[in-house]
């Protein structure tokens, strides 16, 4: 009988590990069109860009983290 290391498949087990990425979700009018693993954060953590599963998940979810803080109106000193 081959041996199935359980953490290896707690790993790829997706579905029940991880969810799509609400703010990504939100603000990227391109996320329909992504790799579906690139669309998922880990289940058990906030919608931020290191609980993505791929690098490319985390990059496109700080480039919208920049363009967000960029499009916002600067504090002027009164």
């Amino acid at each position: 009988m081959e041996h199935i290391d359980h953490a290896l498949v707690n790993r790829f087990d997706t579905p029940r590990s991880s969810r799509p990425c609400e703010f990504c979700r939100e603000l990227d009018p391109q996320f329909p069109e992504r790799r579906p693993l690139d669309q998922m954060v880990a289940g058990s953590r906030k919608a931020i860009a290191s609980a993505h599963l791929t690098e490319d998940g985390y990059v496109r979810h700080r480039v919208l983290e920049l363009r967000r803080m960029a499009s916002r109106v600067p504090l002027t000193a009164a």
